[in-house]
């Protein structure tokens, strides 16, 4: 296992407004760790936390708290591979193999399209952060090969359900809504559903094995 860390001269918190915090990090990765740390260290006038590609917000209870609570951070310490490993039993998602943009893929990526499909599905990624559409979760840590561009020309609508790449991510999109990623496969998933008690399917830090049928 690393070693665990603090908050190093490259990491950078920011005043954001007067009751927020913005911390700065150089990786997805990073995100992760220090997201779940937080969560983990449960610090008294942090309001809610939420990760993005680079970053995650602290929302504060009130003005006047961002001294303190930098004090705080300072102190924590973050083990970067916590959250590396999948739990036994991730979320499964079903995935028909049959995206628009699956041979453009391969091109890319040097791959068949029986092997991009191996390689989305061979081992879990998880849930970076969520955004773009309420459900969309851009889920990281899968095959290096699949970091692919985006379209050059973005779709002006893709269906509810369709699964895509752009650059290190994965993701799904929830409803019917434009976009540039490169679509894959598509599933029945529903990934956000107001009647559930949590509407999204899928949340930071989760982990979830795609499976071709």
């Amino acid at each position: 296992m690393s070693e665990a860390t603090e908050l190093s001269e490259t990491d950078t918190v920011l005043d954001y407004g007067d009751q927020a915090l913005l911390l700065q990090f150089g990786s997805t990765a990073d995100v992760l760790a220090w997201a779940t740390a937080l969560r983990d260290a449960a610090i008294a006038g942090v309001l809610d936390i939420v990760p993005a590609a680079r970053t995650v917000l602290l929302k504060l209870d009130g003005p006047g708290r961002q001294g303190a609570i930098r004090g705080r951070l300072r102190t924590l310490r973050v083990a970067p591979d916590a959250v590396s490993t999948a739990p036994a039993e991730p979320t499964v998602i079903d995935v028909v193999y049959d995206g628009a943009d699956l041979a453009d893929v391969a091109e890319h990526s040097g791959l068949t399209t029986a092997q991009v499909v191996d390689a989305h599905t061979a081992s879990p990624w998880q849930v970076g952060f969520c955004g773009f559409a309420p459900g969309f979760a851009y889920l990281v840590g899968g095959d290096p090969r699949l970091a692919v561009p985006r379209r050059s020309e973005p779709r002006s609508s893709v269906p509810a359900g369709t699964v895509g790449l752009a650059s290190e991510f994965t993701g799904i999109y929830p409803r019917r809504s434009p976009g540039g990623w490169q679509l894959i496969g598509h599933t029945e998933a529903v990934l956000w559903d107001i009647d559930r008690p949590n509407p999204a399917l899928l949340a930071p830090g989760q982990w979830v094995q795609f499976r071709a049928v």
